[in-house]
């Protein structure tokens, strides 16, 4: 999957896809459409019998091999057999998606520390490791790619899942220019409120709005911005707009605008 910015990235043997978070929601979504584009994949997430049922069907549907991995991230031990598995140069990695996450509802002192730290191992040290796991094979043969799922919220002033988001940006952002001439792309896909299970774990109503996307939709956009090389995958016009804006307001304007929401 060598980077390109003015046509899409077109491979015979597309390879093997690694999608963490595989089983519901954008995961599934980018198993869904990866397998479409004759991908062999490597799911990984947390429950087993689950895993097995989104294999089994996607061997079905699109005739590829799907290999499981049950993990944990949060979890040393259980994160290191995903990066073992991307470090594997007899079985190359061409597409690591760094999708696993969720979020927490109450604000940050109203949180427990260990959820708080969980959300830090997830969606940082996991995609900063499994990142350097599959960046060494990939340079090596000067061929790959990763794409990490961020937010729109990394935009905004939001609490610790903000937080995160903005690292992944920016580590993205960084990577995708140092090893671009090595011929991995590496780029960030920011969504913004997306119809999955995401919110519903959350036990956050979720809305049907415009603002609400299609995971479909918010797939195949990140995939086709991916194929063109680009750094930031930011689908929908509206969430275009909101990151425009957001870099117009300065954060302290935002965060005010935030806290009297909350009055």
């Amino acid at each position: 999957m060598a980077p390109s910015t003015d046509s899409p990235t077109a491979h015979p043997h597309p390879g093997t896809a690694l999608v963490t978070g595989a089983t519901a929601g954008i995961g599934h979504a980018f198993a869904q459409q990866l397998a479409g584009r004759g991908h062999d994949l490597v799911l990984v997430a947390r429950d087993t019998a689950r895993l097995e049922e989104v294999a089994a069907a996607l061997r079905s549907q699109h005739a590829v091999s799907v290999e499981v991995i049950t993990a944990d991230l949060v979890r040393a031990e259980q994160l290191a057999l995903v990066e073992a598995r991307l470090a594997d140069r007899d079985r190359p990695v061409e597409l690591l998606v760094n999708n696993a996450g969720f979020g927490l509802k109450e604000r940050f002192l109203d949180n427990p520390i260990e959820a708080e730290q969980a959300i830090l191992d997830v969606l940082v040290t996991a995609v900063l490791r499994l990142t350097h796991a599959a960046l060494g094979p990939m340079t090596e043969r000067r061929r790959g790619g990763v794409i990490n799922v961020s937010s729109v919220a990394a935009f905004l002033p939001r609490g610790t899942y903000a937080a995160t988001k903005a690292w992944v940006n920016s580590f993205t952002e960084w990577a995708a220019n140092e090893y671009r001439a090595q011929g991995v792309t590496v780029m960030a896909l920011c969504p913004g409120f997306t119809k999955t299970e995401f919110h519903e774990r959350m036990d956050v109503t979720r809305g049907t709005g415009f603002l609400w996307l299609d995971v479909d939709f918010l797939v195949e956009k990140a995939l086709s911005d991916f194929d063109k090389g680009r750094i930031y995958s930011i689908p929908g016009a509206q969430y275009k707009t909101i990151v425009g804006l957001t870099r117009l307001v300065p954060n302290r304007a935002l965060q005010t605008l935030q806290s009297l929401g909350r009055k």
